[in-house]
């Protein structure tokens, strides 16, 4: 009986600790590591780089997820606000994976459906980082949202702001990578 005992004690530890090496939700990345370059950076605003937004691949999608979104949002730009550089949004669940470059509306890379919002540079798609010069290193975060919606009900004219009160509002997780970039 105490072998019995011995060995369900040990299988309920061993589930326990299966459970807590699950695979989280994870965003990767071919293009940008800890430095940004001039192929992401921003072609305007006194800035001349290529405006090529990155590779972006993520792993281990939780269950019930049912569309993605996409942002970049930079919190040491001089505005009081931050910065909006990407608001991607209604990406299909089996996309898994963005092309460098997806990000540029005229390339059409993106899956049908998918909506690129309008950033702070005042336009749809990618904007890449564009510090003042002389500012230092501002950081870059780029995150994916897991959602429990297929379609966050917004079209392309809707503010960051308001799209991410509906990715809050519907995120069942979400990963994050930052890059550094200065002028």
């Amino acid at each position: 009986m105490k072998t019995i005992f011995r060995i369900a004690c040990l299988l309920l530890v061993a589930m326990g600790m299966a459970q807590n090496t699950s695979a989280t939700f994870t965003l990767s990345s071919n293009s940008v590591g800890g430095q940004g370059t001039t192929r992401q950076e921003f072609k305007g605003f006194g800035c001349s780089g290529e405006n090529m937004s990155p590779q972006l691949s993520w792993k281990n999608v939780p269950a019930g997820t049912k569309s993605f979104a996409i942002t970049m949002y930079d919190p040491d730009a001089p505005t009081g606000s931050g910065w909006w550089h990407w608001v991607l949004f209604d990406l299909p669940a089996q996309v898994t994976e963005l092309k460098e470059g997806a990000g540029d509306p005229a390339k059409n890379l993106l899956p049908p459906g998918a909506i690129q919002g309008i950033t702070d540079f005042g336009m749809a798609g990618f904007g890449g980082p564009c510090p003042p010069p002389g500012h230092g290193f501002h950081q870059y975060i780029i995150t994916v949202y897991a959602l429990s919606v297929d379609k966050l009900g917004l079209d392309g004219k809707a503010s960051p702001a308001t799209v991410g009160y509906y990715l809050n509002a519907n995120t069942l997780a979400k990963s994050s990578l930052v890059f550094y970039y200065k002028r």
